[in-house]
């Protein structure tokens, strides 16, 4: 399953959640695959793709980071699988 992730950064803490990447990288647990990240110009926020079966390792991963961001996780479906899933509807 997709799910985005949204990262509001606490304030000033930009820097700290890059450094911490760049010397422990991402953090994520085995199964929780990282797909791509987008951040706003401002960097306040990060949005994430990530692919799992397992919802819990969500929580794994964002357990790392919970002294620096809150997260808002959202399980979401590609375009053309929304297009199949309400096609019958239409």
């Amino acid at each position: 399953m997709l799910y985005m992730i949204v990262e509001s950064f606490n304030p000033g803490a930009a820097s700290e959640i890059y450094r911490r990447a760049r010397s422990r990288g991402r953090m994520l647990p085995a199964g929780l695959e990282y797909l791509d990240s987008w951040v706003d110009l401002e960097f306040s926020r990060c949005f994430q793709l990530m692919r799992t079966d397992d919802r819990s390792l969500i929580g794994v991963w964002t357990g790392a980071w919970s002294d620096l961001v809150p997260f808002e996780v959202i399980a979401v479906r590609t375009s053309s699988e929304a297009a199949a899933a309400i096609a019958a509807t239409l």
